[in-house]
């Protein structure tokens, strides 16, 4: 085993049993080729097989699958080895194991380690390992983390603290007010302690300097008010706030304070700005589902998507989901031929796929297998994933597998999973196995593609 080579093939899951593979084995019984393949260097067969060896008190021998793996170096295995250590309550050796990847410099490892040795109550000492990585917006917010229950969230305060205030201009232009900090999140990480500290004002002034108020749909400063049932000021906040998140938090607040009303009444008034429904539609719908109102989700997604520029495939997907979830595929079906006669009936693949589960729930599986079959694109491989779905939803599992089989360089996670359902393991494991080549990067031409991925 390499350790660049089972690094490669664990991120791109490429060349090795995946995962969800790996379960599925485990689901149906076949612990004896998990067994196996993990002493071939399939990682995620040795990861499975040292959890499961674990569970059942087995521990030296869970130690040993990892065993080869990390003598490769690879810090992935070492970290598995280490959380099983500290399960096993030999944190000491857990601790000993990691440090070297720590002192190493990598932040992944750096990390956990800092983490591990905060969970033991070595508070102090993980400070002082992350302080000097201060300028790395991910260890930086580790830091954070460390220094609340180190009693050090002043000293954590002060770094950051002098990290914003280091701040230089993002660009040349005297126009720009953007500043570049190192790390990026200093401005968040620094209200964090302050909210925690109950410097509540410190935090929310802090706050309103963001250039960047979202991250990963979430607003700080929207949960921030609303953790201090400060309605009023996340709503005015709200209606500032392009994105929407600010207002899905304050429709979160009312709603769980029992005024549904209320969060609808926030979701609409937000979705009457300019592209502001574009933003909340899909929460409002969630929101009106939830409380039993369907048909209501209904309308407000048909109402985005008969806008200007409203039919997009997220759009009618949602749409296409409701109506199924509702019991009314016929009306999801009537509204893409609407759709299609819209475009001189013309449909692309996209919106031909959302068909297929409103057809399934119409009782017409059998029709919708057909069609996918004489679609102008039904001999790609994206095709042939979906029609290999339909396929084996009507219990024709060779054929669904059989479909796969005719793109052997796609879809070969699905493919192996259908031929563990045939019980065809060894078939199954030769698939996923199969050497590919690592992609190489082309400079782009320009041109743009009509073949998916787009």
């Amino acid at each position: 085993m390499d350790a660049a080579d089972l690094d490669y093939r664990a991120r791109t899951l490429t060349g090795c049993i995946h995962p969800r593979v790996v379960a599925r084995l485990l689901e149906l019984g076949h612990e004896r080729e998990v067994e196996f393949q993990a002493s071939r260097g399939e990682w995620f067969c040795a990861l499975e097989w040292a959890r499961l060896l674990g569970d059942r008190g087995q521990r030296k021998p869970a130690l040993d699958v990892l065993a080869p793996y990390i003598a490769t170096g690879w810090w992935p295995a070492a970290r598995a080895q280490a959380e099983m250590l500290e399960g096993y309550g030999r944190v000491e050796e857990a601790i000993t194991l990691s440090r070297p990847y720590a002192e190493a410099g990598d932040r992944l490892a750096l990390d956990f380690f800092a983490r591990l040795l905060a969970r033991q109550g070595r508070n102090g000492e993980a400070f002082m390992l992350l302080r000097t990585e201060i300028q790395d917006w991910y260890l930086a917010g580790c830091l954070v983390d460390v220094a609340e229950a180190a009693g050090l969230d002043e000293e954590a305060a002060a770094l950051l603290a002098a990290r914003v205030d280091a701040a230089v201009p993002a660009c040349d232009d005297p126009d720009c007010d953007n500043l570049r900090v190192k790390p990026s999140n200093a401005v968040a990480l620094l209200a964090t302690i302050r909210e925690r500290q109950g410097r509540i004002e410190e935090a929310i002034a802090l706050l309103h300097m963001r250039a960047t108020t979202s991250v990963n749909g979430r607003d700080q400063l929207a949960d921030l008010l609303a953790r201090h049932d400060r309605v009023a000021e996340l709503r005015a906040y709200a209606a500032s706030q392009y994105h929407g998140h600010a207002v899905q938090r304050l429709a979160e607040v009312l709603d769980e304070r029992g005024d549904v009303e209320g969060a609808i009444a926030a979701y609409r008034a937000f979705g009457a700005t300019p592209d502001g429904m574009w933003h909340v539609a899909v929460p409002l719908s969630e929101l009106l589902v939830r409380h039993g109102r369907g048909d209501e989700a209904i309308e407000v997604m048909r109402a985005l998507a008969e806008q200007p520029g409203g039919a997009e495939d997220w759009i009618i997907h949602t749409l296409c989901t409701l109506y199924a979830d509702r019991g009314q595929p016929q009306e999801g079906l009537a509204y893409l031929d609407a759709l299609k006669a819209r475009h001189d009936g013309e449909e692309e693949w996209e919106f031909f796929r959302m068909r297929l589960p409103l057809m399934a729930g119409c009782g017409l599986l059998d029709v919708a297998i057909e069609q996918v079959r004489a679609h102008p694109e039904g001999d790609t491989w994206y095709t042939a994933w979906a029609l290999s779905d339909l396929l084996a939803e009507a219990g024709r599992a060779e054929e669904a597998a059989a479909v796969l089989e005719q793109h052997p360089t796609f879809n070969t996670s699905l493919r192996a999973e259908r031929l563990i359902d045939l019980g065809r393991i060894e078939d199954a494991i030769r698939v996923l196995q199969e050497p590919r080549t690592k992609p190489i990067t082309l400079a782009w031409d320009c041109a743009n593609s009509t073949e998916p991925p787009f």
